[in-house]
């Protein structure tokens, strides 16, 4: 279970809690305006990703092997997504876990991401096959 879908808005309970008991309204006020624009933040963030995407192929993106490199694991979805603006062709069930995705580059090279809980936990880059070059004359 994921513990941080608890502890935050149970953290914001208890810091208006606090504010109250320190400020009255006043800190109550403050408090909730703070979570507000802290909630507005992370929409503004997750929108202006969902734009850029908006007019880019599903699985496609420009390096697949630049993307392999500037992967690590715990990286979530919404980041990957922002790095290669584009949203990742599905390759698994939908809506079941693990979600594996997949980015395509021009070069047919592929990188294959698996998500669990919306956090990268393994990803896998292809490269095709180079036909062996004719030795020059």
């Amino acid at each position: 279970m994921n513990f941080l879908k608890i502890l935050v808005p149970i953290a914001g309970v208890a810091l208006v809690a606090l504010a109250y008991r320190g400020f009255g309204w006043p800190g109550v006020a403050a408090a909730v305006g703070g979570l507000m624009m802290w909630l507005l933040l992370h929409f503004t963030r997750m929108m202006q990703v969902l734009r850029r995407t908006a007019n880019r192929p599903i699985g496609y993106l420009d390096s697949a092997v630049m993307l392999n490199a500037k992967l690590k694991p715990g990286m979530t979805l919404l980041h990957v997504v922002a790095m290669t603006r584009s949203l990742g062709a599905l390759q698994s069930e939908k809506d079941a876990q693990p979600e594996v995705f997949r980015w395509t580059d021009g070069g047919e090279s592929h990188v294959t991401c698996t998500f669990v809980g919306g956090k990268l936990t393994h990803h896998v880059l292809v490269r095709p096959e180079q036909p062996d070059a004719p030795p020059a004359p």
